[in-house]
């Protein structure tokens, strides 16, 4: 039990033909691109080790970096995860049936981990009935080679119940990753910007009997670590690899090498945040905005969520009164987007990754804004699987089954949208070549019957129409002043909306430059909730 050190050869070389891998990380944050890159070296070199399955949580990869490097047929027959939409090589292979793919729910994977690590035989849960992850639908299994095998999730009923319980998989090497590790193997994450699940993730591989590997940047002597500072304890840990070139390998983010702010060390004055040009995008996070109320607790999805809601919500001066967060483990602050997303400045707490997840499962967020691709006349939602290309569901069911108010935002068409802007009217000049609504959509990652059972309140905001789903389908309750609604909207639906008896158009102040002045409004919700 001495120094745990090794070359990055030497650590691969504790990965074995046929072995189950487990990583844990966040786009780029996380990833350990030494290792990474060795394993990937000596395949193509050796064809050695082969057969692999690869199981992680967050889609780990920047479209270029993090598992991007163990994207070749033959290196890795199984893939479990929950994202690959920044890993393009990676949905090559699964659309051509060259890897055997299982998609789950990211925070349901995270769980898995965290039961697995403590012997259980799996993690049982609610998130997932009705969507395309419960086996009476398609059981995750997201391409045919996947289909020619059993799914991991089973229906089971408790005490009258359903619940969808996620089965445990082997894992023999675990990669986790730090800033600072003593010559014990005890591992402390200062500089890193997220704390992921890599402690459950360790601890799984040493319930197996497995190996845990740990790519740091840093090496410090035994015994002169911070007891409170360290996350990943030396007794779960076998190998020690330091990051060769730390500032390609081992950065904190997608955009930087190291930031202070992204790891909490610092907070930056906050200024407003830029606004957003007025259009499509920016008239649809503004009707968003307008569902906010004081003190809610949100989540944000990747997208126009992510791009609008944060912008307009401090253009009109509310941001300060509610409250941000990221399935990462980000709680406060203002969150990044792009290949950022995941991480945020001035937060106020980083914790990790399962336990967020456990709030949004639990309790639910006050309110969630996700994106939509396809929606359909049952209020279904696609995201996981848009043509052919597999790109999973990432967090998106944990938070949307159990949230207390949905509001999914996009626009009404896809594929060269064009409008005019005047007068606080909307002009439709070119339309999209792709409609969105459609009478069943591909896969369902969200589900409006399951929604309805619920009684959960959700909407589809669009720059032309707002649409809420009632007990009797998909309703269409406002549109944008302008707009013609057989011809700008009802022609270009492939069901029948039913048309709200109250259906009104759209608020006027969605289409003008200025600000629209809500925050007095929401002064005014702030009182009385005090009062």
């Amino acid at each position: 039990m001495g120094n745990k050190l090794l070359s990055v050869k030497d650590a691969v070389d504790l990965i074995k033909n046929d072995s189950s891998i487990a990583v844990a990380g966040f786009a780029i944050m996380g990833s350990c691109d030494t290792i990474l890159k060795e394993i990937e070296r000596r395949y193509l070199e050796t064809k050695q080790p082969s057969n692999l399955t690869l199981i992680h949580s967050a889609g780990c990869s920047d479209r270029v970096d993090g598992i991007e490097h163990l994207a070749y047929k033959g290196l890795v027959n199984r893939i479990i995860g929950a994202h690959w939409g920044l890993a393009p090589k990676w949905g090559e292979l699964i659309h051509k049936n060259e890897v055997e793919c299982h998609c789950l729910p990211q925070g349901q994977l995270t769980h898995l981990f965290r039961a697995m690590a403590s012997g259980k035989s799996g993690n049982l849960s609610k998130v997932g009935l009705g969507t395309f992850v419960d086996p009476r639908v398609e059981g995750g299994l997201m391409n045919n080679k996947a289909k020619e095998t059993t799914s991991l999730v089973d229906v089971i009923d408790i005490k009258g119940e359903e619940y969808l319980f996620y089965n445990s998989v082997h894992v023999d090497v675990a990669i986790i990753r730090g800033t600072t590790a003593d010559e014990f193997g005890n591992i402390t994450m200062e500089d890193e910007a997220i704390k992921l699940e890599a402690l459950s993730v360790a601890q799984t591989a040493k319930r197996f009997g497995g190996k845990v590997i740990a790519q740091v940047k840093n090496i410090a002597r035994k015994g002169t670590l911070h007891a409170k500072d360290v996350v990943i304890p030396g007794i779960f840990v076998d190998a020690i690899v330091l990051a060769e070139d730390p500032t390609t390998e081992h950065k904190q983010t997608s955009s930087a090498f190291y930031d202070p702010v992204y790891s909490g060390d610092i907070k930056v004055p906050q200024k407003a945040l830029q606004p957003i040009p007025l259009g499509v995008r920016k008239i649809i996070g503004r009707r968003g905005v307008m569902e906010l109320f004081p003190n809610a607790v949100v989540n944000l999805g990747i997208g126009i969520p992510g791009d609008t809601i944060g912008p307009v919500a401090s253009e009109e001066g509310i941001l300060k009164d509610i409250h941000l967060t990221v399935e990462s483990g980000v709680i406060g602050g203002v969150p990044s987007g792009g290949t950022d997303f995941g991480i945020g400045k001035n937060a106020d707490a980083i914790i990790e990754h399962p336990y967020l997840f456990d709030y949004y499962n639990g309790a639910g967020v006050d309110l969630t804004f996700m994106g939509m691709a396809e929606v359909d006349s049952a209020g279904n939602i696609n995201v996981s699987k848009l043509g052919d290309r597999a790109v999973g569901c990432g967090g998106f069911i944990d938070i949307t089954q159990p949230a207390k108010k949905v509001v999914f935002l996009g626009t009404f068409t896809a594929g060269g949208l064009d409008v005019e802007i005047s007068n606080g009217k909307l002009k439709i000049i070119t339309e999209g070549k792709h409609r969105k609504f459609l009478k069943n959509v591909k896969q369902i990652t969200f589900s409006g019957n399951y929604a309805r059972e619920q009684k959960q309140h959700v909407y589809y905001v669009t720059e032309r129409a707002v649409f809420k789903l009632s007990q009797e389908g998909v309703e269409l309750i406002e549109y944008a002043p302008g707009i013609d609604i057989e011809r700008d909207i009802l022609s270009n639906m492939d069901f029948m909306p039913i048309i709200s008896p109250n259906l009104k158009e759209m608020p006027k102040e969605l289409f003008n430059h200025s600000v629209m002045n809500i925050s007095n409004a929401f002064n005014g919700q702030k009182s009385a909730v005090m009062s």
